[in-house]
């Protein structure tokens, strides 16, 4: 790699890591260290590509959801999870708090999803991609997508039923249908 080459790959490191860094952990079921080594992997594989590469974040995150596509596919299972961290400091300790168990509280749900339901959660919601997109990436149909995204949800409430407490409330949703006066036909 020249100069310029890797003065373009520092910069790129320097301003994206830790957006790039972000989507590993979420891709690694909340394992910061997992989701390091997987961002290190895949920055490693776009190094020694620099030079041919017309748009980097692309396809360095496409290099981090084929990596994990890789570790669930081994079907190994045997490792362990860390969800434990200390409440990061700020001004209202009360909403950190919130913040906080909301945080935990999700990272320990989408650690209980498989590898794959994972994947296509943070594809969809936190990336903000496209059935279609999402099923390129990880290989499969948009009905395939489509699916595990309806499974995945309803497992991850099933795992939290705490996060519904945070959705839209009642008042705010759509009323429900009044059908107490339709009359039956036989």
């Amino acid at each position: 790699m020249d100069a310029e080459a890797q003065e373009s790959f520092r910069e790129f490191v320097a301003n994206r890591s830790s957006a790039l860094l972000r989507t590993a952990v979420l891709l690694s079921g909340g394992d910061r260290h997992a989701g390091e080594d997987l961002l290190q992997n895949a920055l490693i594989k776009a190094a020694g590509r620099w030079h041919r590469i017309d748009e980097p974040e692309a396809y360095v995150r496409q290099i981090l959801y084929r990596q994990q596509i890789s570790r669930w596919r081994l079907k190994w299972r045997g490792r362990e999870l860390s969800v434990a961290e200390p409440p990061e400091p700020g001004t209202d300790m009360e909403a950190a708090s919130s913040a906080t168990e909301l945080r935990l509280l999700m990272r320990g749900a989408l650690a209980r999803l498989t590898a794959r339901q994972r994947a296509v959660l943070v594809l969809r919601y936190f990336e903000d991609l496209p059935e279609a997109e999402v099923a390129r990436i990880l290989g499969c149909s948009v009905g395939t997508v489509r699916s595990t995204t309806h499974r995945s949800l309803a497992r991850l409430r099933a795992l939290a039923p705490e996060l519904r407490a945070l959705g839209p409330s009642a008042a705010e949703s759509k009323p429900a249908r009044d059908y107490s006066n339709v009359e039956v036909r036989s």
